[in-house]
Order: structure tokens, then sequence, then C-alpha cells
């Protein structure tokens, strides 16, 4: 089946076709906020390519493309090889103590007026393969869910005792009351329980939020919107498992391509990169963890 950019096709986990960029392309959507592109039809079998940058970022399609991401929340590209010089290892590591801020859902650039209009994530095909899962939901779900799995102790704390966190309160709140509701949760989450008590709580809030989560694929990148006139969605780095170290993982890229690939002519913001990327290193103090994924974004 044939089927124009349309983000509102019914999920399936069977592959259908979309038009784009002049060629078809096998697709599927395992979720509502998902669409999965597996290559192009006609070249199953075949060593992997670049077609991110040889088809669906040229700059004539760049656009549509982009839009594509705002309207859908999650677009994941399979088996695409590339070695684009705009790509940088993602920052942060996770220890068997305290959480890493990655590790507590969040948008990027969330402490900064000027947010990347989505995030693209990556696995480079590597010689080791990826075991830590990195899980995507719609914002305001990943808000509703934190509320619904939150213990009652918890929900009883100083803190969030005097929230009116009823569904009907939270239909209500837009994007900005939702992040300091949400801030305040993390924080309290970050506080009253041990590492992988707050792991525990956010496997549940990745289950009743229907997170994707699904295994990373070598060659695989996903474009997760962020901040842009569509759908809004976060994402954390997800222990499925209790997190002990020591297993040997496949490293992630990353970059904010809206912004930072650019068409000719162009001008990379250099403020704006330097501000984003001084949120990702690792946590030396709390205050910078306070501010950034723990406060009201």
């Amino acid at each position: 089946m044939s089927h124009a950019l349309d983000p509102n096709a019914a999920t399936s986990s069977a592959s259908s076709v979309l038009e784009f960029a002049n060629v078809k392309w096998r697709v599927r959507r395992p979720k509502p906020f998902v669409l999965v592109i597996e290559g192009e039809v006609g070249r199953e079998g075949e060593a992997a390519n670049d077609y991110l940058h040889e088809q669906l970022l040229m700059p004539e399609w760049r656009e549509a493309f982009y839009k594509l991401v705002d309207a859908t929340g999650l677009v994941v590209c399979l088996n695409s090889h590339t070695q684009h010089p705009t790509y940088r290892d993602v920052r942060g590591r996770s220890s068997k103590g305290r959480l890493s801020q990655g590790e507590y859902y969040h948008h990027d650039g969330c402490t900064g007026p000027v947010k990347p209009r989505f995030v693209e994530i990556r696995c480079p095909i590597q010689p080791q393969t990826r075991g830590v899962a990195t899980a995507v939901a719609p914002h305001r779900d990943v808000v509703k869910a934190m509320v619904q799995v939150l213990p009652a102790e918890l929900a009883a704390t100083s803190a969030l005792a005097g929230q009116d966190m009823s569904l009907e309160a939270l239909a209500r709140m837009n994007n900005d009351a939702l992040d300091h509701l949400q801030g305040l949760i993390t924080r309290t989450v970050r506080k009253k329980l041990n590492a992988e008590g707050a792991r525990s709580y956010f496997r549940q809030v990745d289950a009743a939020a229907n997170a994707y989560f699904e295994p990373w694929a070598l060659g695989e990148s996903r474009f997760i919107a962020n901040a842009n006139s569509g759908v809004t969605m976060q994402h954390r780095r997800a222990y499925q498992a209790p997190h002990n170290g020591g297993v040997a993982n496949g490293h992630l890229v990353k970059r904010w391509t809206n912004e930072e690939l650019l068409l000719p002519g162009q001008v990379v913001d250099q403020a704006l990169i330097a501000a984003l990327c001084s949120e990702e290193g690792d946590e030396v103090d709390g205050e910078r963890a306070e501010g950034c994924y723990l406060g009201a974004h």
C-alpha cells in the first residue's frame, strides 16, 4: 500500500510504502507517534548507504522531512551508514549510584530561552551493540504517567501535596505548567528514592506512557521532536534492568539537525550551540542538575 506523508496513518507493525523525495520507502508505524523508515523499496539486502544525507536531508527535501518529524513526534531511520562530521558523542554517563541527568525524561535545551526544534540521536555502525534503551514518549503522556505511578508517600510530600494532579487539571495544563509539575515530581523522586528505586519508578513511567524503547540497531537514527509546532516529545536513557555497571556498550552520537546541518549561506549560531552543550556534561554539582533537567524547564 502507498500513502502520502500522513502523520495520522493507522498504527501497524506491518510494512507499507511511503513516497517521499521521489523515492518509495518501506515504513511502519509501531505506535501513533512513531514512524519507522526501514529503507528504500527494491534495495532490500544491500549494504547500508547514507540515504539520510543523500536523499531525505537534501536541501530541496529537508524542510518537508523536518515537518514530518514535527507532525509525527519520532521518526526512526534504520540501516543508514554515515560518517557526516556534524555528529558528536553523547555526553554523560550513568553510575551505579545517583542517576545521571539523562536518565530523567527531558527536552534538550531545557534551561535556555531557545530550544532545538528536534534532536537526532544516532547509533553508529560499530563493533559493539547498544544495550541501553532510549525511551521516547509524548511530553503530556510522560507527565500523566509520572502522576499515575507516583507512590502515595511521595505525593504526600510538602512539595507535591498542594498540587492539583487530577486528570482534569493535567488536561488543562499548557506545556509550561506541565514542565513545572514534572520538575517538582522529578526532584521529589530524586531526593526520596535511591538510584534503583528511581530507575524502577521510571520504568513504570515508560510503560504507563506507552514509550517507545525498542533496542538500538546499528546504523539507526532517531529524530525526536523537541520544541516545535507539532508534537512535543521527551526522552531519557532507560535501563530496563538493574544497572550494575561494567557492561560493554555501543556508543551514541547526536546533533540538533535543524540548527547544525545548515543550508548554503547559513551560519551556525555558535552561542546557542555552546549554551545547549553546556547542559550535557557529566553532573558536577547539584545546582547544575537542579537548574537543568530537574528544574521547571
